[in-house]
């Protein structure tokens, strides 16, 4: 998958996660376990960033996004955690605007349509 189609992917993902979390605090119920979404490798984003070849993990842009990915994980299973504890209250604030999914949720993303305005500007518009 070309670099600015597998961003673009990620952004669209990153949003359908709050989503996700959102109807778990809804529900209480989740098709994800709380392990699974602390790990950064087990989602598709994650294994993309781990299958890039090693100069595609070197650049800067890359490392940044790589770091705030694995950093959100974190959050977001805490958020998981608390929903499917029936802790609405304690879910909802935790994804709160303030809190620190919500910074590294704004993080990540900002990072990643950085990652992909650069790699974009770096392609030719057919490999875009």
């Amino acid at each position: 998958m070309k670099t600015c189609d597998a961003l673009e992917k990620a952004i669209v993902f990153h949003a359908r996660w709050k989503y996700r979390l959102m109807d778990a605090i809804n529900t209480g119920k989740s098709e994800w376990s709380v392990g699974d979404v602390r790990t950064d490798n087990a989602c598709e984003f994650g294994k993309w960033l781990l299958a890039l070849p090693l100069s595609g993990r070197l650049n800067e842009n890359c490392k940044k996004v790589r770091a705030l990915h694995s950093e959100f994980h974190i959050p977001a299973a805490n958020v998981l955690e608390l929903a499917l504890a029936g802790r609405k209250g304690e879910a909802t604030a935790a994804m709160a605007l303030g809190s620190r999914f919500s910074a590294v949720s704004s993080s990540l993303t900002m990072a990643v349509t950085a990652w992909k305005e650069a790699a974009s500007a770096e392609q030719s518009p057919d490999e875009n």
